[in-house]
């Protein structure tokens, strides 16, 4: 979950992946483009394609990946997981 967006723990952890094959260089100067990117990316889940057509994509897809970095979310660990009790 980002604000009011909410997407599958799955769809998340694809979108991690397609980040990190779009690392940038230089992280300071490429992050918007990286956003971008992402966007044409074939392989993104559908679900994100409303989030391309925002200005703060690139946050977004950001904050989701930081979201994903490892499994702590799936056992309710990161305050970014929605669904737990």
């Amino acid at each position: 979950q980002d604000g009011d967006l909410k997407f599958p723990l799955e769809s998340v952890k694809k979108l991690k992946e397609l980040m990190d094959d779009h690392r940038p260089i230089s992280p300071r100067l490429a992050v918007p483009v990286a956003g971008r990117a992402l966007c044409h990316e074939k392989s993104l889940p559908a679900e994100f394609q409303p989030v391309c057509k925002r200005e703060d994509a690139h946050k977004i897809f950001q904050r989701l990946s930081l979201a994903a970095e490892d499994d702590l979310c799936e056992i309710c660990a990161n305050a970014a997981c929605a669904g737990c009790f």
